[in-house]
């Protein structure tokens, strides 16, 4: 069986190790991510969602922007098209890590969808194929997260506590991966970000899995719950600071039944 193998390198981290990762929990993870972003449905591995200003394509619903295009939050199709490059998976011809969103409107966009343009087909056709390395993308995003998180902070007590609670989700007592866990830690960095990026604030305030880590009650027995909880109140918070504009209110409730996959 193919193994998807990610180092762990971390200075003072519970459990140094290799962290091996087996295709069937690859297939595993990019199913519930794929139900979480799409409800697994075809139709959403291309799709521009209403009151966002750009595309999201894949399993991760991972952001595309049209040329030209500026947004607060991170850009992460290219960055899966430059991890696919490295591992030399065949693409379209024309795409590339610097390629744009071939449409610039939504309308152009779904224009071309209900026409199944070339470009569409050969874009969906590409995504469809290649679920296990997107999931593998995310995988590695993650193993790659802690580090990034470190690095923004400049207390070492904090920073410790950090890497504990990251380990906490990570692994069992005995030091062995812990599956939920390991969904839960690459479900979220995927769907909200590390949370060292700036602009992915609103009020200076976060919602990624720095700010989650942070603000988890390590008291609560239940781990997973713990995250979750964390999770929705630092969801609710950037729904708060939102601008009224984004009506963010309205992602509220499919947010939530996400966060429940994560301890149910």
């Amino acid at each position: 069986m193919r193994r998807l193998l990610f180092w762990v390198l971390l200075a003072g981290v519970l459990f140094a190790q290799e962290l091996h990762i087996t295709q069937k929990q690859a297939d595993y993870i990019a199913k519930k991510v794929w139900l979480n972003e799409g409800m697994g449905k075809d139709k959403y591995l291309i799709w521009w969602n209403k009151g966002e200003d750009f595309a999201s394509l894949g399993i991760g619903h991972f952001i595309w922007f049209p040329k030209g295009h500026t947004e607060r939050f991170r850009e992460v199709f290219p960055m899966v098209v430059a991890f696919m490059e490295k591992k030399h998976v065949k693409m379209p011809k024309w795409l590339n890590h610097n390629t744009d969103f071939p449409w610039q409107t939504k309308k152009e966009f779904f224009a071309a969808k209900k026409a199944k343009s070339q470009k569409y087909r050969e874009l969906f056709n590409f995504l469809n194929r290649t679920r296990s390395v997107q999931a593998e993308f995310m995988a590695d995003r993650m193993m790659q997260a802690l580090p990034q998180i470190l690095d923004t902070i400049d207390d070492p007590k904090r920073a410790v506590e950090v890497k504990r609670r990251f380990n906490h989700i990570l692994y069992k007592k005995d030091g062995s991966v812990d599956e939920r866990g390991l969904y839960i830690l690459i479900d979220y960095t995927n769907f909200k970000g590390e949370g060292t990026l700036k602009s992915e604030r609103y009020h200076g305030q976060g919602w990624g899995l720095l700010q989650v880590l942070e603000h988890m009650d390590m008291k609560n027995p239940n781990k997973y719950k713990a995250f979750a909880d964390s999770a929705k109140a630092m969801l609710d918070r950037r729904i708060r600071n939102s601008p009224p504009e984004r009506g963010e209110k309205r992602w509220r409730s499919g947010w939530g039944w996400r966060l429940k996959t994560y301890y149910q």
